[in-house]
């Protein structure tokens, strides 16, 4: 073999693995922000990634994800969002936390953001309008926050006769709790009941709020949209249970842990349409001109109790139809009309589901 043949055959071997470095630096990177811990929102996650996979992107494939986790701490999401930032990610996505999303918008104005969050992000001024955010903000609106009122108001129907019910939220999320409070005092007003407010941001304070509620002969409560609210649901499920105060959470995993009764967001497709968004992003679209998206489906679910609870529910006069979606719970449209259908056990009057 000639003496340029060698070299050349050298240089081609060199540039092999500088190639390669070259090809994965370019791969790019999302850093993901959430509020909670990977062991409470690793069924989300999975939703997310298969929106991901819908727009072409798998992870650890041709995308690299940078994960942050809060432990449910608000105080900690500034810092996080500042490291992510300072990676020069490509993408920032911060789900389930307004504090989150504000935190992001104020640490970059150059590296898009998909948000999703349970307040009015035009109201808290995350971007100046849904159908065209502006900026590098865009995202998914859960309408937590909207729906408070509703959620009162479904308690209103189940205990037709109280006279004050506790509204729990989280002061170390002032923006969310401040949109949740006003929401759900606008249906306390409209429906002529005293709003007893009680806060927890740690959970000793948590049995604080209960001693507070029950000494002040509390009716019922309903417990704000919030991460910390939810990483202690057992927590307030069993003390709900304890002093029998009926409850009304804004999560389906209170149920689970035998809460009476949960109205939401059909969170699953929520943090796929969040991956889709996040997809779309890294294949060039830009925030600014992806419309802010609002959940269409809400989720009523009423734990199965005793008879007594049922004809309870029997007893209300309306209820709102809902499509069922499987035999353990049903979604329906947001807004839809009030009507009346008939359910087994509970005849000719309408409950949403049983789980």
């Amino acid at each position: 073999m000639k003496r340029r043949e060698v070299i050349t055959l050298l240089g081609v071997a060199a540039a092999w693995p500088l190639a390669a470095r070259a090809q994965q630096a370019a791969m790019p990177v999302i850093g993901f922000l959430h509020l909670m811990s990977l062991e409470a929102i690793r069924d989300n996650l999975a939703d997310f990634r298969r929106g991901l996979e819908d727009t072409g992107f798998t992870e650890n494939k041709n995308v690299t994800i940078e994960y942050r986790w809060a432990q449910g701490r608000n105080d900690q999401l500034p810092t996080l969002v500042a490291e992510l930032v300072r990676q020069q990610v490509s993408v920032i996505v911060v789900l389930g936390s307004t504090n989150g999303a504000l935190a992001a918008k104020a640490a970059t104005q150059t590296i898009p953001v998909v948000f999703m969050q349970a307040a009015d992000p035009v109201r808290i001024g995350l971007v100046k309008s849904l159908n065209r955010p502006g900026g590098n903000l865009t995202g998914i609106n859960l309408l937590l926050a909207e729906t408070a009122g509703k959620r009162l108001e479904l308690l209103l129907e189940l205990v037709p006769a109280a006279k004050t019910i506790a509204h729990l939220g989280n002061p170390t999320n002032p923006v969310y709790a401040e949109a949740d409070a006003r929401e759900a005092q606008v249906a306390a007003r409209a429906h002529g009941v005293r709003l007893l407010f009680v806060s927890a941001s740690r959970p000793s304070e948590i049995e604080t709020a209960f001693a507070e509620l029950v000494q002040q002969r509390a009716d019922a409560l309903h417990v704000a949209a919030d991460g910390f609210l939810l990483i202690h649901l057992d927590q307030i499920v069993a003390l709900a249970a304890r002093y029998s105060v009926p409850a009304i959470y804004a999560f389906r995993e209170a149920t689970t842990l035998g809460g009476l009764m949960s109205y939401g967001t059909d969170f699953p497709q929520a943090w796929r349409e969040a991956g889709v968004y996040t997809g779309r992003i890294l294949k060039g679209e830009k925030p600014a001109d992806l419309p802010v998206q609002e959940v269409t489906k809400m989720e009523l679910i009423i734990n199965q109790h005793p008879a007594e609870t049922c004809a309870q529910l029997c007893s209300s006069r309306t209820a709102i139809s809902a499509r069922y979606t499987h035999s353990r719970a049903c979604s329906y449209p947001y807004g839809i009309r009030r009507t009346r259908m008939p359910t087994k056990g509970c005849p000719e009057k309408s409950v949403y589901g049983y789980l």
